[in-house]
This record gives C-alpha cells, sequence and structure tokens, in this order.
C-alpha cells in the first residue's frame, strides 16, 4: 500500500547521511560546550521564613489578643512578598530601577573587554558599574517619565562626566556637582567616579518594568502543605547582589507585617484618644452639677438601698459604654450578621433591660434623692467610663510596643557555590540531540519531497524496459571534480579534452555496465530497421553524451565500426572526449557548406570515427528536417555497423523527436535522484507523439545507498569481481 512505511527505506536514508548527521551532531555539540563555557553563570540565593498564627503582643491581656487575632494563609503571604508594595520598596532602597553598563556589542563585545571586579567587594554594587578599569557609582538619577527606559550614554568630556541622550548633549559637570539639563528635569548625581575607555550606557526604567524583572527572578513557595514555611529564592549573575536582594525582601516583609499587625491597635488607640476629651468634659460637668445641687439642697445623703441602686446602675452604664466600644471595632472588622457583632448586641439588650428596670425603682424614691442619685450616677459612670478608657489606653499602647509580628526570618540569604545555570552537561547533551533530530528531520524532508528515480523498478512498474543500470563512478567523479576547479579558476576552456572512462579506467563499474547494455543492444538491434542508434533524454544534465561517448567506445572495441554523431547542434560537447576539431561538424553539413567526407574524423580508437555539431546554426531544428541529414544517415547505415546519434534533450526542444523518424532504434538517459518518473513518462509521450519508439530507458549514476538495494547489491557484485 502507497500509506505504507517503509521503515527499511528510512534507515536507509539515515545511513546513506549518516556523515551529514555525525558532521551537524558534532558541529552542534561544539556550539552546545562553547555557550556553556562561555555563558555567564547564574547563581542562586534561598532564605527560609515561617508565617505563624497571628497572637497578642503582650500575655495577660487575653481579651484584646482574642480580638486581634486572625489567621492568615501562607498563599496570601506568599502574594504579598510578590506585591509591588514590598518589591517596590526594595528598587527604591537599592535604585534596581538604575541600569549602568558598558556599551559594547552582544555577545561578542565581552572579548578584549577589561577584566571583571573581584566578587567578594565590602558592599554589593547596584546603581553603578566596576571593573579593573572603570568605577562609576550613582547617587541619584531623575528623568522625566516619558525618559523612562530610554538609553542614554555616560563619557568623559574634559577630563570631568557628559551626559548624552541619543547624539544630543544633556549636560556636563564637574565630579560633585549634578549634571542637570537645561529644563531641570534630567539630573544625574555621581559618587565615584574612575572613567576607563568604554562609553557607559545608563537606563533609568520605569517602575513596572523593574519590580516585573525583579519579580521575574523571585521565586515563593510554601514548602509543603500547610506547613507556613515559605520558602524564597533569586537568582542573578552576582553572588553579592542576589544575596542582598533576597535580605532586604525578607526584612522588609517583616517589618511591614509587624507595621500590619500594629496597625490595628493603632487604630483603637486613635478612636480612644478621640473619646477620652469627650469623657472627660462629661465627668467634670456632672461633678459640678453634683456639687452644685448639694450645696443648693444643703447635702442630701443617700441610704444603703438607695446607694445599692446607685452602685449596680452605675456598673450596668459602664458596661453599656464598654460594649458600645466593642461594637465600633468589631463593626469595622465584621459585618452585623457576625456571631461575635450579634453576641455584642445580646449583651447590650439585657443591659439596657436590666438599666430600665432599676429606673422604676428610681422614680419610687423621694423627689431629692431621685435627684442626688442621677446626678451622682452621672458623676461615677463618667468617671468609671474615664478609667476604664485610660486603662485601655494603656494597654494598646503596651501591646502595640510589644508587637514581633506573626513572620520570623528562619534562614537569611546564602547563595549556592555553583552555579545553577548554565547547565553544562545538560546544554551539551540538548544541542547534541537537537543537531541529531534536525539533521535527521532534513534528510526525512528531503526524501520526502524528492522524487527522483532511485531504482529500475519504479521505472519498470510504469512499463518502461530499463536497458542497463550504470552505477556512479568514482573516477568519473574525481575527473568532474578537477573540471569544476579549474573551471571555477577560469582555467578551464570548452575544448579542452575529457578523458574517455572506457579507456582511462576499463574496469570500472561504469563500464562494466556499458558492457552489458552493449550486449542487450545486440540482440535489441537485430530486429531494428536500420543501423541508427538515437540517445537522447528528459533534460539536461543526466548524463546522456557520457553514455553515448562510452557506449561507442565500447561498441568499437568489440570490432564493430561504429560512427558517433553529436546531433545537439546547440550546445554538443561530444568532440571533447574525442580529442576532435569542432571546426566543421554537423551543422556545415546540413547548411550545405561541406561535404561528408570533411566531417567524418577518426579517433584514438580503432573502428571508431565521430562526426562534431560544427558552428551553432541558428535554426537547428530546420536543418535536421532537410533531406540532407536523412542522405546523411542513410550514407553512414551504409558504411558503419553502427551510427550513434546523441541528441538534446526532448523536453527541451524539438530536435531528438526529429532524428527519431530515421532511427532504427532509440533510448533515453535517466539520471538517478534528478528525474522523476512522471518526467519520464511525459519523455515517452512526447516521443509516442512523434511517432517515434523507445525501446527503453538507461538509469545513470545509480548511487550505492543503504535505501537502494538494487544500488547496493550492484556495487557489491561489481566489487567483487
Amino acid at each position: 500500500m502507497a500509506d505504507e512505511i517503509d521503515l527499511q527505506r528510512l534507515w536507509g536514508l539515515l545511513v546513506d547521511h549518516r556523515w551529514l548527521i555525525i558532521g551537524t551532531t558534532f558541529i552542534a555539540l561544539c556550539l552546545g560546550v562553547a555557550y556553556a563555557l562561555l555563558a555567564t553563570p547564574i547563581y542562586k540565593a534561598d532564605a527560609l521564613l515561617q508565617v505563624e498564627d497571628k497572637q497578642g503582643g503582650v500575655p495577660g491581656f487575653s481579651e484584646l489578643n482574642e480580638l486581634f487575632t486572625e489567621e492568615s494563609s501562607a498563599d496570601a503571604e506568599i502574594q504579598i512578598i510578590r506585591s509591588r508594595m514590598v518589591l517596590g520598596e526594595i528598587i527604591d532602597q537599592l535604585q534596581l530601577d538604575i541600569r549602568i553598563a558598558p556599551d559594547r556589542a552582544p555577545f561578542i563585545g565581552g572579548f578584549g573587554a577589561p577584566d571583571p571586579a573581584p566578587e567578594f567587594v565590602p558592599k554589593p554594587l547596584f546603581a553603578g558599574y566596576r571593573d579593573s578599569e572603570t568605577f562609576v557609582t550613582i547617587k541619584s538619577f531623575q528623568v522625566p517619565e516619558n525618559l523612562e527606559g530610554k538609553v542614554f550614554t555616560l563619557i568623559e568630556e574634559n577630563g570631568q562626566p557628559a551626559l548624552y541622550l541619543e547624539e544630543q548633549k544633556v549636560g556636563s559637570a564637574p565630579l560633585g556637582t549634578p549634571i542637570t539639563s537645561e529644563d531641570k528635569r534630567i539630573v544625574l548625581e555621581l559618587g565615584e567616579w574612575e572613567y576607563g575607555e568604554e562609553p557607559l550606557t545608563l537606563v533609568h526604567q520605569t517602575r513596572a518594568d523593574a519590580v516585573n524583572k525583579l519579580r521575574g527572578r523571585l521565586s515563593v513557595s510554601e514548602q509543603g502543605k500547610a506547613t507556613g514555611i515559605i520558602g524564597m529564592s533569586i537568582t542573578g549573575p552576582h553572588k553579592g547582589r542576589i544575596r542582598s536582594i533576597l535580605d532586604s525582601i525578607s526584612e522588609t516583609y517583616l517589618l511591614q507585617n509587624i507595621k500590619r499587625m500594629s496597625a490595628e491597635a493603632e487604630n483603637s488607640l486613635d478612636f480612644l484618644d478621640e473619646q477620652l476629651p469627650e469623657i472627660k468634659e462629661k465627668l467634670t460637668g456632672a461633678e459640678e452639677k453634683l456639687n452644685a445641687y448639694r450645696l443648693k439642697s444643703e447635702s442630701v445623703d443617700l441610704s444603703l438601698e438607695t446607694q445599692s441602686v446607685l452602685e449596680r446602675l452605675v456598673a450596668i452604664e459602664a458596661k453599656i459604654n464598654e460594649l458600645k466600644i466593642k461594637e465600633s471595632e468589631v463593626s469595622a472588622r465584621f459585618t452585623r450578621e457576625h456571631p461575635a457583632y450579634r453576641t455584642l448586641i445580646q449583651q447590650r439588650g439585657s443591659l439596657i433591660q436590666e438599666k430600665d428596670e432599676l429606673n422604676k425603682q428610681i422614680k419610687e424614691l423621694p423627689e431629692t434623692q431621685q435627684e442626688v442619685l442621677r446626678l451622682m450616677r452621672d458623676v461615677e459612670v463618667n468617671q468609671e467610663i474615664y478609667v476604664g478608657l485610660l486603662n485601655k489606653v494603656q494597654e494598646l499602647r503596651i501591646m502595640k510596643a510589644g508587637t514581633v509580628g506573626s513572620v520570623r526570618i528562619i534562614d537569611k540569604a546564602l547563595v549556592q557555590p555553583e552555579p545553577v545555570k548554565p547547565k553544562k552537561a545538560l546544554i551539551a547533551i540538548l544541542a547534541a540531540m537537537l543537531g541529531a533530530m534536525g539533521s535527521v528531520g532534513l534528510v526525512l524532508l528531503k526524501a520526502a519531497f524528492n522524487r527522483g528515480i532511485e531504482s529500475p523498478e519504479q521505472l519498470e512498474e510504469q512499463g518502461i524496459s530499463v536497458y542497463a543500470s550504470i552505477p556512479l563512478s568514482e573516477h568519473q567523479q574525481k575527473v568532474d571534480r578537477v573540471e569544476a576547479l579549474k573551471r571555477r579558476r577560469k582555467r578551464k576552456k570548452d575544448k579542452d579534452p575529457i578523458p574517455l572512462l572506457s579507456l582511462s579506467d576499463p574496469n570500472d563499474l561504469a563500464v562494466e555496465a556499458l558492457r552489458s547494455l552493449r550486449t542487450s543492444l545486440h540482440f535489441a538491434m537485430m530486429e531494428a530497421s536500420n543501423k541508427v542508434l538515437m540517445v537522447s533524454g528528459p533534460s539536461p544534465g543526466v548524463g546522456k553524451s557520457f553514455v553515448s561517448a562510452n557506449l561507442a567506445a565500447v561498441l568499437a572495441q568489440t570490432g564493430q565500426k561504429v560512427v558517433v554523431v553529436d546531433g545537439d547542434m546547440r550546445k554538443g560537447h561530444m568532440h571533447r572526449f574525442f580529442e576532435n576539431r569542432n571546426d566543421a561538424g554537423l551543422s556545415d553539413y546540413l547548411s550545405g557548406q561541406v561535404e561528408q567526407s570533411l566531417i567524418v574524423q577518426s579517433t584514438q580508437m580503432e573502428n571508431l570515427s565521430f562526426i562534431s555539431r560544427g558552428q551553432v546554426p541558428p535554426n537547428p531544428s530546420e536543418l535536421l528536417m532537410h533531406d540532407r541529414f536523412k542522405a546523411l544517415m542513410e550514407s553512414l547505415s551504409a558504411q558503419y555497423d553502427i551510427v550513434l546519434v546523441d541528441t538534446p534533450p526532448i523536453l527541451a526542444v524539438t530536435d531528438a523527436a526529429i532524428v527519431g523518424q530515421l532511427a532504427g532504434s532509440s533510448l533515453i538517459v535517466t539520471r538517478f535522484g534528478v528525474n522523476s518518473v512522471k518526467e519520464v513518462d511525459i519523455t515517452l509521450t512526447r516521443f509516442a507523439q512523434n511517432n517515434v519508439e523507445i525501446k527503453g530507458a538507461i538509469l545513470n549514476c545509480m548511487e550505492r545507498r543503504a535505501s537502494n538495494e538494487y544500488g547496493y547489491y550492484n556495487y557489491a557484485y561489481g566489487n567483487d569481481a
């Protein structure tokens, strides 16, 4: 079936292209190793935090502790660590939004650059650059929003720093004086200044870019499930920098956690501080009213029963006011449907009901005692509330001062001694694998799109007889390479001879294949109408002239008289195989310029004659249709045993179809891997349309490939012979 995958052929393709695959894999491996050795090493620093359940700051104040207790999930804390609130503060602290570096070409710019600064320095350098020649630090760099992300250039002019934006000079100033633009919108203040030979690029990143880049390098995750242990890690090329950045993140997060927890107590303190003056004023007013009434009524003492009612009433009023304070705090945290909120409402309702009952008892007392009781109640209630608020304020202040937060740093930042990237062994392996897979894919893709003939069976399946399969000659390949080299050096001329393989290397397998073709032709031409043998092909470059010349030579070696006619009057070069001149040839005879006796030339081989193409005419097809060509064929057939005519490719010009009308036998030459079966089929159709019968095909330049069993066994047989 056409859809079946021929695994044997696929394996053969890989074997055939093994040197391409091995070479590509080796090159990819070398590139991977070079990258692994030359790439900037990336280090990793890690730290460990613990998030505990939120607890009150001071033992002994259990009621307040319960109020401010709230659990914080590790996921929420991770998001806080990665937030702009934390990372933005780190960027401001360390000036990570300022980037300064030498102006070098990517990748190759590092070659020949000054040696880098020592890794271990007293303090990691962030807004600055340092190597063996240059040391520049930046105190501040301010640019307008529209210039954030733009590249500035910092150089030295006349012994002092100068700042440029593209080609426009921003300004320059002596060290210690800020460089300021004319509109005062760009301000650069330098610290250290030891300028080397390379200009420096200076960029003030946008806050969003700086945060995103820092966030991209930062990894935060919970260690285990519901453990509350958070691991943080960050990567970068400088050990000191990543250690400082990670420690700063830990400390900033810890401080904001403490601040966040103490903020609740601070809010309560703000509320109580607002209430204290008001309660103090009420207390003072109540005391003044009580004293004034006593003076007016000349002091009225309360009975023991009335005194007891007063104490109970004062206690209830104090509890009601305390519940009001709690309600104001709880309402900021929960809705009215929350159980804690509903409990407060129920407690206050019970106290109000009890207060109403006491008020009924008070109404039964004499009017004077009622008034004294009411005034004393106001004094004692306000006094109780005032003292209670003072106590709460003190408790909250103690709690705020004692807040330790729910986070603690377990491990400070530690940089791993070995770089985490690049992983040299892994990169080398991956590079080799990619090289191998890429080359294999290229081979298979090329094979998938290659429709060239690779075995005689492909032609025979289409009903095309294959008279011979001529292997690719190694000797001829060497000759062709020399020819190509001479041509590139412009030392090769069209009249230079081409060695005839049948003479220079008669034991070559290609010559053996031509001898086999000679035998097949002997029987095929016995039934032919004449002795004329035409050799053509579908397209140029298939080796048609090579086959014709060497076939004529092996035919002549059997004692047959053979004449070779170069019928390609356009680009024929058969004369180069026989070291003959091309002064007078077929075109000259057909145009009536010379006689037949002057165009037939002898060769270095006995029984082999040759007729060159002659001068290139303007009308080759018309000359072939002249009666002189028919007369020439008849004359040569009478004098020679075989008249071999080499013609141009049929799909290019029509000359072969004209010659084929006079040929008793016709063959076409196809090339391995070049011509497709469809191309050969079109060739046969073109000849059939002109009533030219093609006896068969010659498959030229068969290569020894593992994917081609025929070619493989052909070579193996030839080598054994």
